[in-house]
């Protein structure tokens, strides 16, 4: 069985002449997508040789066994990159497979059952290979980001590196977004800061995950739903809203600790690392205002449950989410009124 874990993907991308057939399935469409062009240039040096790729969409499915097949012009092996594969290619893949034919088959797919037709056979056979692909959280999406701007000679300082992880979408591609922006921000052996970090994102899809965070605590629904959508049309996931939302709670019980203690609000508001963005600190106090130290601690509770059944199977975390959120603006919103 050659089923690839996350520390050997980058052997298998490395060394395609191992490899005829390698499935690329899961909820992760951008490094679905990076991995086969990865994998592509690696093969042929190019994405777009007319000789040694061909690029099939799911039109052109019916013409896979005639590419996967031929021979190339130039004497060079074959890539046959095949995108939206489903198990009904199964039978002509071991087709292929079983033949003399030499190309390498590259299968973009989606969310595959664990025993689904393609998952079997690339799982199975010594010369193919299955990787999962879905979206990195916690220290392995730091060690990506981290990875990613070492390739573009950038140091990024730990603090940063935590804010910024805490507020990517799921997404692999818009994550190698913002981070090819921060880069060129940065410049070659350049090092990024928090201040940097909350300069260049501003206009994301992270940051419109923020917004709508920061508006449903202080009780804005219009303006949580506003931004929600905003952030879910650019690839951000109900996941990482909870953990953002986790995050700001968080803050909000430290410095309402704080201020039972005797502490100043702005004694008390020092005390977070990183600091309130200036921007938002308004909306943070706001929120100080209309939630307490034991509301904030069934908040996180009930926030943990959510991200819980978003990682459900067949939840609509989507749906979850906005009603997570509008009970979250509505309790605040009455809270402040009172």
């Amino acid at each position: 069985m050659v089923k690839i874990d996350s520390r050997s993907v980058g052997k298998v991308l490395g060394a395609p002449d191992n490899w005829r057939f390698v499935l690329l399935h899961g909820d992760d469409s951008g490094l679905i997508r990076e991995h086969a062009a990865a994998l592509t240039r690696q093969s042929a040096g190019s994405l777009d040789d007319p000789f040694r790729v061909s690029l099939l969409a799911r039109d052109d499915h019916s013409r896979f066994e005639e590419e996967a097949t031929a021979l190339s012009l130039d004497g060079g092996r074959r890539v046959v990159w095949v995108r939206e594969a489903t198990d009904g290619m199964a039978a002509a893949v071991t087709s292929v497979l079983d033949s003399p034919a030499n190309s390498l088959i590259i299968l973009e797919a989606g969310a595959l059952p664990a025993r689904g037709k393609l998952r079997k056979l690339a799982e199975t056979r010594p010369d193919s290979a299955s990787i999962g692909c879905y979206p990195e959280e916690g220290r392995a999406l730091e060690a990506s980001v981290r990875r990613m701007l070492e390739e573009r000679h950038v140091r990024i300082s730990s603090e940063a590196l935590a804010w910024l992880a805490g507020r990517l979408g799921a997404d692999r591609a818009g994550v190698r977004n913002e981070v090819e922006k921060l880069a060129l921000y940065a410049g070659e052996n350049g090092e990024l800061h928090l201040d940097d970090l909350m300069l260049c994102i501003g206009d994301s899809g992270s940051a419109s995950v923020d917004d709508a965070v920061f508006l449903a605590m202080e009780g804005d629904k219009a303006g949580a739903d506003l931004a929600l959508e905003r952030a879910l049309s650019e690839g951000a996931n109900p996941v990482a809203v909870a953990r953002v939302l986790l995050s700001h709670i968080g803050r909000l019980r430290r410095v309402k600790a704080e201020l039972e203690r005797g502490q100043s609000r702005m004694d008390a508001m020092k005390t977070l690392r990183p600091p309130v963005f200036f921007k938002k600190q308004q909306s943070f106090e706001r929120a100080l205002d209309a939630w307490s130290l034991p509301a904030l601690l069934d908040l996180a509770k009930r926030t943990q449950a959510f991200e819980f059944a978003c990682k459900q199977t067949g939840s609509m975390d989507v749906l979850l989410c906005r009603r997570h959120l509008a009970a979250i603006a509505g309790r605040a919103a009455l809270s402040r009124r009172r």
